[in-house]
């Protein structure tokens, strides 16, 4: 099976050239790297070469790297019925700089794109409805993103009084403590209440 996927790589890698950066095969999955500018140019190829047939797409997501100048990695899914093959496409980009839409080669690609800009950010340039689709209107930030607060910035609540839902601003339901985190299981600097009657490991009774 890897052979088969090493090949295939390989003959996306001659026939894409420098539109493609590298490919791997692990774990008997195919992964190809592409430049963001040329997905389009890439993702019609493994549509229509006769080698490829990835006529179905899975999935569309991203993955943050937040410490890396291009921070995300787009992910795409592909799905090829006839050869029985799927394979991983990614493409990396920044915060600002979109990425082009696959909605012409792959219609199913329209709630994917959006998704994928709700919790990540990333943006889709030529997509005809780029709305967010997961989060609420008016919705502060991506939740996906590394850096996103686990609290998140509001809270919705319906209020019995005003007979509405309402926003507010999260607040914490206890004021910040600090813990100490060396755990009997992590091995402590001080002894706990009976060790001190524990026999040193090696001695009988």
């Amino acid at each position: 099976m890897d052979d088969t996927l090493d090949r295939l790589g390989q003959t996306i890698k001659n026939a894409l050239g420098a539109s493609i950066t590298g490919y791997a095969v692990a774990h008997g999955e195919l992964t190809v790297s592409a430049k963001a500018a040329d997905v389009i140019k890439v993702t019609t190829f493994l549509r229509d070469d006769p080698a490829c047939q990835f006529i179905n797409i899975i999935d569309v997501t991203a993955v943050d790297w937040p410490s890396r100048e291009q921070r995300f990695d787009v992910v795409y899914h592909f799905l090829s019925p006839r050869l029985n093959q799927r394979v991983r496409l990614k493409v990396a980009t920044d915060e600002t700089t979109p990425v082009p839409s696959l909605i012409d080669v792959f219609r199913g690609a329209d709630w994917f794109e959006r998704e994928t800009y709700d919790l990540y950010g990333v943006l889709f340039t030529g997509h005809p409805d780029m709305r967010r689709i997961l989060t609420d209107y008016g919705f502060e930030g991506h939740p996906l993103r590394k850096d996103f607060p686990l609290t998140g910035f509001v809270e919705v609540r319906y209020d019995d009084e005003q007979k509405r839902v309402v926003y507010d601003k999260v607040t914490l339901a206890q004021e910040f403590r600090s813990f100490d985190f060396l755990s009997p299981w992590e091995g402590t600097n001080y002894v706990l209440p009976g060790d001190e009657k524990a026999k040193p490991e090696g001695k009988g009774s």
